[in-house]
C-alpha cells in the first residue's frame, strides 16, 4: 500500500490519529475511573456507586447513541460528526477539572465524556473499513495499540499527574490535548480514499468484491432475521461486557485484596508495575491479531482473542490477598491483549461478514444491541463489590467467555464478503 505516495501520506496521518482516538476512547470510557474513584473517595468521601452513576446512566443512553452516531456517519460522513464530538469531550474533561465537590457539574461532565467517546471508537472503525480491505486487520492492529497503551502508560501517567499537579490541572491538560486532536482531524482526515480519487489499500482499481455489491441499507428487521448478526451480537457483546466490567473495577479489586504492607494499596504498589510490564508484551498482540485476521480470516483471529480473555479474567478470580506475582503477570498480559484485541477484531469481523460498503449499516444496529447488556456492566460489578463477592463476578464472566467462544466457533463457515480482494495465505507485507 506504500507504493502510492498520496495514499501513504493520508494513511500514516490516519494511523497516528487513530492511535490517539483509541487511546482516549479506552481511557475516558471507563479506565480513568481507576484514578477518579480512589481520589474522590479519599478527598470527598463519595461511594463508588455515586462516582460511577453518571457513567452507568450514560451507558444506558449509549444504547441508542450507537444507532444515532452510526446513522449520522452513514448520512453525513465521519468527519462532520467526529470533530464536534471531540470538542465536546474536551469540554467534558474541563468540567471534571473544575467540578470540585459540585456533584452536578461532575455528573454532567462525566456523562458528556462517557457518551461522546463513542464517536471516537466508531469513527476510527469506519475510517479503517473505508480505507482498507487487504490490510484492514494490520492497520486496525496499529491504531488499536492506543487501547492497551492507555492501560500500560495512561493510567500510570494520569495517576502521577494527579499526585503531582492535582486533579484539576490533570484534566485540563487532557482537555487541551483532545482539542488538538480535533483540530488535526478537521484538517487532515478524509472519509474515504475515493474523495481523493484513490482506492482502498492504494490499489490502482476499485475493489473486485464490490463490483456486484448490494449497498442497500440494512434495516433492523433484516438484521434480526440474520443468524450471522446474532452470532456477532452474542460473541462480541460478551467480550465487550467483560472488558467494560474488568477495566472499571481492576483497581477496586486489587484494593480489596490489599494488606497493611501494601502502601498505599496493592494496585499502586505492585499491580501497576505488572500492568506496565505485561502490556509491553501485550501491545504487539493488537497487530498480531490483525495479521492473523488478514492471513487466516476474522473467525480464527476472534477465537485467539477469546482465549486471551481468559488470561485476564481467571487471575483476578483466584487472586489471593496480598497478590501473586505469577497471577499478576498473567493478568497484565491478558489485559493488554484484551484492550487491544477487541477494538482490532470487532470492526474486522463485522467487515468480514458484511463487507466494506455495508459495514456501518450493519454495525450501527449490532453495537446498539450489544450496548444493552454493556450498560449494566458497572452495576453488575458494583453489586457484587457491595456484597463483598467480587470473586463470584469474575467466575460468572469466565462462564460467559465460554459461551462467546462456542458462538465464535459456530461462525467458522461464514464466508468473507471481500474475499476477492484479500491476500489469504500470501506473505505480502504491509
Amino acid at each position: 500500500m506504500f507504493k502510492n505516495k498520496k495514499f501513504t501520506s493520508y494513511s500514516l496521518v490516519f494511523m497516528f490519529l487513530g492511535v490517539l482516538y483509541m487511546f482516549f476512547f479506552s481511557g475516558l470510557q471507563n479506565d480513568h475511573l481507576n484514578i477518579l474513584t480512589p481520589y474522590l473517595q479519599e478527598n470527598y468521601g463519595w461511594s463508588d456507586l455515586k462516582i460511577t452513576n453518571p457513567v452507568t446512566v450514560a451507558a444506558v443512553v449509549v444504547i441508542v447513541f450507537y444507532l444515532i452516531i452510526g446513522t449520522a456517519f452513514v448520512k453525513y460522513g465521519v468527519k462532520k460528526v467526529l470533530v464536534p464530538s471531540i470538542i465536546l469531550i474536551a469540554i467534558g474533561c474541563g468540567g471534571i477539572a473544575i467540578a470540585g465537590e459540585n456533584y452536578s457539574i461532575y455528573s454532567v461532565s462525566l456523562f458528556i465524556v462517557r457518551t461522546m467517546v463513542i464517536p471516537l471508537q466508531m469513527g476510527g472503525f469506519m475510517l479503517a473499513a473505508n480505507w482498507f480491505i487487504k490490510y484492514r486487520g494490520r492497520v486496525l492492529g496499529v491504531i488499536t495499540v492506543g487501547s492497551p497503551l492507555f492501560s500500560v502508560a495512561g493510567i500510570g501517567v494520569l495517576t502521577s499527574m494527579v499526585s503531582n499537579i492535582g486533579m484539576k490541572n490533570s484534566y485540563l491538560t487532557i482537555a487541551g490535548i483532545i482539542l488538538l486532536v480535533g483540530i488535526l482531524t478537521m484538517f487532515f482526515i478524509k472519509d474515504t480514499p475515493e474523495e481523493l480519487g484513490l482506492h482502498p489499500d492504494g490499489m490502482d482499481h476499485a475493489p473486485y468484491s464490490e463490483e456486484d455489491s448490494n449497498n442497500e441499507d440494512i434495516s433492523l428487521k433484516k438484521l434480526l432475521s440474520d443468524s450471522r448478526a446474532w452470532q456477532l451480537i452474542i460473541s462480541y457483546g460478551i467480550l465487550q461486557f467483560v472488558i467494560t466490567a474488568m477495566m472499571a473495577y481492576m483497581a477496586v479489586r486489587y484494593i480489596s485484596l490489599s494488606t497493611p504492607e501494601d502502601v498505599p494499596n496493592l494496585f499502586v504498589s505492585k499491580a501497576l508495575l505488572w500492568l506496565s510490564i505485561g502490556a509491553a508484551g501485550g501491545i504487539p498482540m493488537s497487530y498480531v491479531l490483525g495479521w492473523i485476521d488478514d492471513k487466516l480470516g476474522s473467525i480464527k483471529a476472534s477465537m485467539v482473542l477469546n482465549i486471551l480473555f481468559f488470561l485476564a479474567v481467571i487471575p483476578l478470580a483466584i487472586m489471593p490477598v496480598g497478590g501473586s506475582t505469577p497471577l499478576m503477570a498473567l493478568w497484565a498480559f491478558g489485559v493488554a491483549c484484551m484492550t487491544g484485541g477487541v477494538p482490532t477484531m470487532h470492526p474486522c469481523v463485522t467487515s468480514y461478514v458484511y463487507g466494506r460498503k455495508l459495514y456501518m449499516s450493519a454495525n450501527k444496529w449490532i453495537m446498539t444491541i450489544q450496548a444493552i447488556p454493556m450498560a449494566f456492566a458497572l452495576t453488575f460489578m458494583g453489586a457484587f463489590n457491595k456484597a463483598g463477592q467480587l470473586s463470584t463476578a469474575y467466575y460468572i464472566m469466565i462462564g460467559m467467555l465460554v459461551v462467546s467462544l462456542i458462538t465464535i466457533i459456530t461462525m467458522r463457515n461464514i464466508p468473507d464478503a471481500n474475499a476477492a480482494d484479500r491476500d489469504y495465505g500470501k506473505s505480502v507485507s504491509m
